[in-house]
């Protein structure tokens, strides 16, 4: 019966994300590894930002630009020319800025990745949880099309709410794929806004 063949499947994609997961991070669903935060090593090599770390939050050009350019919708070639453009015009501060706004954008950037990481693992524990009442609903629709007499109202109602519940699961698969690139997505914004800040502090 097709019902049967579409909850198999759903178990078994459930079967392969949970073989793909990371065993020391069992609830991460994505076939990346998983790296709990971006390492400021791995995308600056610019002076120390230690005299600066939060200060970027109490300057108001700094803080707005640092939201524009962490946001997703903005392209990234336009985000490299608002750092060009807003250093270039620093003069003497151009040191402090770039350094303030390489500050924001990577705290901002790793709140944003940590948050989309949170979600995917949120999600990873729903399908885990989805996929055992797709089991359990899947074995006692056997055990109704196998009783005699047969109920052919409990076996449509069951029949009807597997379909469901195996359509969610297999959305909710196909979202968490696409979602799992956004993390990769994110440390590659930091690492050419990085980059680009610090060219122009040359």
């Amino acid at each position: 019966m097709k019902i049967l063949a579409l909850a198999a499947m759903a178990i078994a994609l459930c079967a392969t994300a949970a073989r793909a997961a990371d065993p020391r991070h069992p609830d991460w669903p994505c076939t990346q590894a998983k790296v709990p935060e971006i390492s400021l090593a791995a995308v600056w090599s610019g002076p120390p930002l230690d005299d600066v770390q939060s200060k970027w939050k109490d300057d108001a050009k700094i803080s707005a630009l640092v939201a524009r350019l962490s946001a997703r919708k903005t392209p990234m070639d336009e985000a490299e020319k608002a750092v060009k453009e807003v250093l270039a015009a620093s003069g003497p501060d151009k040191t402090n800025n770039a350094k303030l706004l390489f500050a924001g954008l990577f705290d901002t950037l790793n709140a944003q990745r940590s948050q989309v990481m949170n979600g995917l693992e949120r999600v990873s524990r729903k399908q885990r949880d989805a996929a055992d009442k797709i089991r359990e609903e899947a074995v006692q629709l056997q055990a109704l099309q196998g009783a005699t007499p047969r109920d052919e109202t409990k076996v449509e109602a069951l029949s009807n709410d597997l379909i469901w519940k195996t359509r969610i699961f297999e959305d909710r698969t196909k979202v968490v794929r696409f979602v799992c690139e956004v993390p990769t997505s994110i440390d590659q914004r930091l690492f050419a806004l990085g980059r680009v800040i610090q060219q122009e502090m040359e």
